[in-house]
């Protein structure tokens, strides 16, 4: 038995989440334990922290998607990692604590010169991107594509990805003050959303170019312009609504409300027409299907790809701040919590 600290609430208020002391029973047969040294935030939590996520557990739960630490105990019919392993690993949903038990299939060796932040930068958001281009979006050499909330985690391991199939790469961002982030990234061209304006600059960074795929996860009037935009047979892949996201400790039930009735529709009959296709997905399909996340795992680690962003570190005890801070939008890279 080992005793932990945990992050718990019941959904509806980041206000909400307390510290609790508890104990955790040993690992199960296929299971290791793992001692916490990091954990990566993501949109996902905030949602599941509001109660509105649907995957998350409607009870008091603990949190968190994503960790990197130290295999502290393993299960009896373990035999792929040991005591002492330096891991990272995605869980659906309990990251948020000192440790915690998973299954081994989900831990991962981290790579010999990342540190533990790094490597609770990694999975969600790379599997994310990898998954939803080249497995839905059906990447190819040399295409043209947009990818908004381009300064964070998935948009970084997004153009890192697009730009090894050598492909035209344009970000969207919420304020000038990240463009020289995406420079230094190797984005082709890097646009400041503006509604009244994002149509015109957007043709304006394709420069006669086909727009091939589309990374969404604002929703709302870009997600219809870039909709309008896209080249035939060209894909949008959605797989978040980051609008629906705003600073505060709860929902303004009101403002989600406007937002959901307001927001745009694809009719299904236009689509023949229009030659266009929209994908989504859930990272927990994928993380139920673990054959699929390791062959991805396999076929990113091939591409030989930089490290990954920590833009902002905060300490455990601070994670409500630590919320509240990546809320706002105005982070780059990725925010992680080190324990």
């Amino acid at each position: 038995m080992t005793t932990r600290r945990a992050h718990k609430l019941k959904p509806g208020n980041i206000q909400n989440l307390k510290i609790h002391t508890e104990t955790l029973a040993d690992p199960a047969a296929d299971e290791v334990q793992i001692e916490v040294k990091a954990i990566g935030l993501n949109f996902a939590d905030v949602f599941a922290i509001w109660g509105l996520y649907a995957a998350a557990p409607k009870d008091a739960f603990v949190p968190g998607l994503e960790y990197a630490g130290i295999v502290s105990k393993v299960g009896s019919a373990v035999g792929t990692v040991k005591e002492g392993d330096r891991i990272m690993g995605v869980t659906r949903f309990g990251a948020y604590a000192t440790h915690l038990n998973i299954d081994h299939r989900y831990v991962i060796p981290l790579p010999a010169d990342w540190n533990f932040a790094e490597g609770s930068a990694y999975l969600v958001q790379m599997l994310t991107a990898y998954y939803a281009m080249v497995n839905l979006g059906s990447l190819q050499k040399g295409q043209t594509v947009l990818i908004h909330s381009a300064a964070g985690g998935v948009g970084t391991h997004a153009v890192r990805i697009a730009k090894s199939y050598g492909c035209y790469t344009i970000g969207t961002v919420g304020n000038a003050s990240k463009l020289d982030y995406l420079k230094k990234e190797g984005y082709d061209q890097g646009i400041v959303r503006n509604k009244k304006t994002f149509k015109d600059d957007l043709i304006k960074a394709l420069d006669g170019r086909e727009l091939n795929l589309i990374m969404e996860c604002i929703g709302g009037k870009y997600f219809k312009i870039g909709y309008d935009v896209l080249a035939q047979q060209g894909r949008i892949i959605v797989y978040g609504q980051a609008r629906y996201a705003a600073p505060g400790n709860r929902p303004n039930y009101l403002r989600l409300l406007w937002l959901y009735l307001n927001r745009p529709k694809v009719d299904p009959q236009n689509l023949p027409g229009d030659n266009k296709g929209v994908l989504g997905f859930n990272l927990i399909w994928l993380y139920e299907r673990v054959h699929i996340m390791n062959q991805i795992l396999q076929e990113v680690a091939a591409l030989d790809l930089p490290k990954p962003i920590v833009g902002h570190t905060l300490p455990f005890d601070d994670l409500q701040e630590a919320i509240r801070l990546f809320s706002t939008g105005k982070t780059v890279g990725k925010v992680v919590i080190e324990v």
